[in-house]
């Protein structure tokens, strides 16, 4: 059937006034039973034992030198299995400001908040107010109950802030006070102080070192300090500027040894044929160990003065053989099949290199968000290129379970740009499983968690399945391959574990396979037909190829799509091609069987924590067909405004986007009841807010959130909009009363896949209903933008990117020319390649 160029939608729709159909009523908090005068003059006590100390903190910050940023901490606690109404005490006009929060073993709720020099009065107030005055009723007659209730009832115990409250690291115990180590510290944001410059000022006098690199959030800024805990105390008492601490990262010990691959002169007649790109071709960056451009292969796509390294002493040569190998996939991808070619190669995009980790520095805590930050600055250098990052070093830990950490957070933060940066294509490993637990494959991959930082909203993760499933029978007898074809790959972590955080890995690809005896213990790489072939930095001295897998080469792949998309459909923004990976994937007979149960019913929550939305197809990723046809629309939403006609300013959901997409509206009625698919994805990405407050909408980790609803069958289009928006109903409107059966996840499974940055869902149904469903809104929802109007996110557009594509994959039917034709878009048959 022929190809075609998916379609482009020259223009995105106008706004619409918006306002979510939800109440947005917060779940009431669960109090203790209290004896309002008592709990309140216990309350009153710790507050005013509490100032004697404040003031006398006060006096020996200023003999310190210190003249404002003055203050102290104090720990407010719930009684077990009962709320703590924390975000009431983030009072920011105040500057009183919530650093920490978080769960003790007896399920204590537990918030730290930073309290300025003479604002400890306003917590007195609220305790007193608490316990002599009533509310106004609401109405006449209507119930009336303690002033700040919620608040004051909350809380069972306030008392100073030790070291160890400012501890987020959920799974590590604290490390004390009497040992020095390097500490991540997490500083707060102040505009009358520069925290880090003070910090880095005063740190001799408490026997501190300072780091050189930092990563900036929007409300945070995080630096690496080494010194003992008792060091680190004291400065706290007096300096006032840490909002938490965390561990710093080492990097992961993720080379697995590798070996030789035959035939030197292969790798002379492949270079002879290579095609090198074009003028204006995209890059993929990679951050890893440095890449031996020299290299035949790899010298017609890498030159010399696109290799870099973090620090020069390092040099650039590729120390482990990772980035070589990584630079040959993310080009030609497996070399086998290249080799076995015997026509031209074209290649269509560029290496770029820069080197981020080195033996030298192994013992050195660094601070990675910072490097990988700094990284790409570097390259960036060469600004007017199309680029895909693609780095495959983690940490191996496994303590966030999903939870933002600094290091994943800057590559949010990277992706996402700026008003004078645009985003960025960032593609990560999801981590290699422990090796010494693969016998225990695929139970031992349900628990071994997606390394940081590849839990970060708005890169794409990549995990591993594989189909290589050969083994030289007679060269390695009663071996067998270790995964099935299809299946999840031994070396693949997943995100079995985690609570509710974003589906991780977004994609899997190709990372090789293990064999396995019954008479040995462990399995093994025993045969290099279960991995891929690459190239090695030693081809100077030795063989030129080398066998190469597990996620690092599943990454290097993905970052080769990517590329490829961008070499073909040039002017899309980095939140598309992300896109199009996810939805051109979808999962192998072997993932499904994996986590369907005997009754054929999928455990989904399974199915997209280890496959994530499955295994891109490479066509559907790049081309149409006559009866399979991709629309790509990119437009922006302000998701919020500050209503100043409102009595409290408060900021409110400002617009939709409603898309009237082209469709093929009579082809589709003409075909009845034939099963048709319909397939949308929408990303975008999110500003990040990683501190460790807890993660309710005011401190959330996102700063808006997008959705999509598509307009049912037999459904208006008044209604439709009527259904998702509050805004645009009158008196007489009923409710909407419609289901929308055929997704696969759909409303029911929603909490699957709203958290993240991109959202992918498929339907299957009859054509005639499709015909009706042209209509695609995309809405907002919170985020700290709204929730935290002092820092003026509101103000903010956000760039998004929709995909759709609808196919009849069992009629042969020309759905792609009439919607080119409403697009005025000439019908292009390609050349398959």
């Amino acid at each position: 059937m022929p190809h075609h160029p998916h379609l482009i939608v020259p223009a995105g729709p106008d706004p619409v006034r918006f306002t979510s159909p939800s109440s947005g009523r917060n779940n009431p908090v669960q109090l203790p039973e209290r004896n309002r005068v008592q709990h309140a003059q216990n309350l009153i006590a710790r507050l005013q034992a509490a100032a004697e100390t404040a003031q006398t903190r006060a006096e020996e910050q200023k003999a310190f030198g210190l003249d404002d940023g003055l203050g102290i901490y104090l720990t407010f606690q719930s009684e077990p299995n009962f709320d703590l109404k924390f975000e009431s005490l983030d009072m920011t006009r105040s500057g009183v400001e919530l650093c920490t929060m978080k769960t003790t073993p007896d399920n204590r709720t537990q918030a730290t908040v930073f309290v300025p020099d003479g604002k400890l009065d306003l917590f007195l107030r609220k305790v007193t107010a608490y316990r002599d005055k009533m509310t106004k009723p609401r109405q006449e007659d209507g119930p009336t109950r303690p002033q700040n209730q919620d608040l004051v009832e909350s809380i069972s115990e306030i008392q100073l802030a030790a070291l160890e409250a400012l501890w987020t690291e959920t799974d590590t115990p604290f490390p004390g006070v009497d040992i020095s180590i390097t500490w991540e510290v997490w500083l707060r944001r102040s505009n009358d102080v520069d925290q880090l410059a003070r910090l880095r000022a005063h740190a001799p006098a408490f026997n501190l070192a300072v780091g050189a690199q930092t990563v900036s959030f929007v409300d945070r800024k995080v630096v690496l300090v080494r010194g003992a805990g008792r060091d680190l105390s004291r400065s706290i008492d007096i300096l006032g500027m840490i909002a938490e601490l965390r561990l710093p990262k080492t990097t992961a010990d993720f080379f697995t040894q590798m070996t030789e691959i035959e035939q030197h002169e292969w790798v002379n007649d492949l270079a002879g044929r290579a095609v090198p790109p074009p003028a204006g071709a995209p890059y993929v960056c990679l951050l890893d160990t440095g890449v031996a451009h020299e290299h035949p292969l790899l010298a017609p796509v890498a030159s010399a003065a696109d290799m870099h390294t973090y620090k020069p002493a390092w040099g650039l040569h590729d120390w482990k053989d990772h980035g070589t190998p990584m630079a040959a996939l993310a080009c030609f991808g497996d070399l086998t099949d290249a080799m076995a070619s015997a026509g031209p190669v074209a290649l269509t995009h560029h290496i770029e290199s820069v080197k981020i980790v080195h033996p030298q520095d192994h013992h050195e805590p660094d601070l990675y968000g910072a490097v990988t930050q700094e990284s790409a600055y570097r390259v960036e250098t060469a600004p007017d290129r199309r680029r895909v990052f693609c780095m495959a070093v983690s940490a191996t830990d496994g303590r966030e379970r999903g939870r933002p950490s600094s290091w994943s957070a800057a590559v949010d933060s990277l992706a996402t740009g700026t008003e004078e940066e645009d985003s960025r294509l960032i593609i990560l490993s999801a981590g290699n499983s422990d090796l010494e637990q693969r016998a225990l494959y695929p139970d031992s991959n349900m628990t071994d968690g997606i390394h940081d930082p590849a839990q970060a909203w708005n890169a794409l993760t990549v995990g591993g399945f594989t189909n290589k499933v050969q083994i030289d029978a007679a060269r390695f007898p009663g071996w067998v391959p270790l995964a099935a074809e299809g299946d999840l790959a031994p070396a693949s972590c997943t995100s079995m574990t985690w609570g509710k955080w974003p589906i991780k890995p977004d994609i899997v690809m190709e990372a090789g396979n293990m064999g396995r005896n019954p008479g040995i213990a462990d399995p093994d790489y025993i045969d290099d037909r279960l991995q891929m072939l690459s190239v090695s930095r030693n081809f100077a001295t030795g063989r030129p190829l080398t066998s190469f897998g597990d996620t690092s080469a599943a990454t290097a792949l993905a970052a080769r799509l990517a590329a490829t998309v961008w070499a073909k459909y040039s002017d899309l923004r980095s939140e598309t091609v992300r896109a199009l990976l996810v939805h051109a994937s979808d999962y192998t007979p072997a993932m499904l069987a994996r986590f369907t149960d005997g009754n054929g019913v999928v455990d989904l929550r399974g199915l997209v924590r280890c496959f994530g939305h499955g295994t891109p197809n490479a066509r559907k990723l790049l081309s149409s067909l006559d009866n399979s046809l991709t629309l790509i629309s990119e437009s922006e939403i302000q998701p919020f405004f500050k209503d100043d006609a409102d009595e409290q300013k408060r900021v409110k959901t400002r617009e939709m986007r409603l898309h009237p997409l082209p469709w093929p509206t009579a082809a589709l009625t003409d075909l009845g009841n034939t099963e048709v698919i319909m397939r949308v994805t929408l990303s975008y990405f999110v500003e990040p807010s990683p501190g460790a407050r807890g993660w309710t909408p005011r401190y959330g980790y996102q700063s808006h959130g997008l959705r999509f609803a598509v307009r049912n069958p037999l459904e208006s289009v008044a209604a439709f909009q009527q259904r998702i928006n509050r805004f645009g109903r009158d008196e007489t409107y009923e409710g909407a009363g419609l289901s929308d059966p055929g997704w696969r996840f759909g409303y029911a499974n929603r909490s699957l896949t709203s958290i993240g940055s991109i959202h992918s869902d498929l339907w299957r149904g009859r054509a005639v209903d499709l015909a009706s469903r042209g209509h695609i809104a995309v809405y907002p929802t919170m985020g700290w933008w709204n929730k935290r109007p002092h820092l003026e996110g509101w103000k903010k557009s956000a760039p998004y990117s929709l995909v759709v594509t609808i196919e009849t994959p069992s009629v042969e039917t020309d759905i792609y020319t009439p919607v080119a034709n409403v697009l005025g878009i000439p019908v292009i048959t390609e050349v398959e390649t």
